[in-house]
């Protein structure tokens, strides 16, 4: 009796280690990461200068919108900054905040999808370099950027938006844009931007609030 007590705790202790190691952004499970997304669902973003609300629409962007609820619901963006905000431009947001993370998410691309909805002012999409690029970097639009819908880069036409915000305007509106395009994107770390880049935003948390 006493034997098979300890088998069974050996057993819980196995499973509950195996629970605790759990990390859905450091060791991403690529079925989870596969999963669909609600239709919509709205994100709290909280920055340093206050909070943003976005409702993201699964029919613009069936695949980027699946990331996003992984990336959004798991609080990727937990100390990211916004790195490069151009005036009447773009809002720019990505990276962990932590170089070893952004190292293992470096490869996880997500295919290319057709534009369904325009840049318009207050829409929100993943930024790219080419085919199959997209990732975990997104900007907001600061004004209507309709080339961005019919803009080829690397024989891919167009940047999809994924959703817009709806409260919190003015705090978008409101982030530092002092440093324009000057943020080298090799290292988005918050260690090294905060050092070489002490006035850029920040986000503090996400978190999903609303599902559809």
């Amino acid at each position: 009796m006493k034997a098979v007590l300890i088998g069974t705790l050996l057993t819980f202790l196995v499973l509950f280690s195996g629970c605790g190691s759990s990390d859905p952004i450091r060791k991403p499970s690529f079925a989870n990461m596969a999963r669909p997304a609600p239709d919509s669902f709205d994100v709290s973003m909280t920055t340093s200068s206050g909070d943003i609300g976005i409702r993201f629409y699964r029919a613009w962007s069936p695949l980027g919108v699946d990331r996003a609820f992984y990336l959004f619901k798991n609080n990727f963006y937990e100390g990211t900054r916004f790195y490069r905000v151009v005036d009447d431009f773009v809002a720019q947001f990505g990276g962990s905040g932590d170089a070893g993370v952004d190292s293992i998410w470096r490869s996880m691309n997500i295919n290319d999808e057709p534009v369904l909805a325009p840049n318009k002012k207050g829409t929100i999409s993943y930024a790219r370099s080419g085919a199959r690029t997209r990732n975990n970097t997104m900007y907001f639009n600061l004004k209507d950027n309709l080339r961005l819908d019919s803009l080829d880069i690397g024989q891919v036409v167009g940047y999809p938006p994924i959703g817009r915000v709806i409260s919190g305007w003015d705090v978008v509106e409101s982030l530092y844009s002092g440093y324009g395009n000057n943020v080298s994107q090799r290292d988005l770390s918050a260690a090294t931007l905060s050092r070489e880049f002490p006035q850029l935003d920040s986000i503090a948390a996400t978190s999903v609030t609303r599902m559809y």
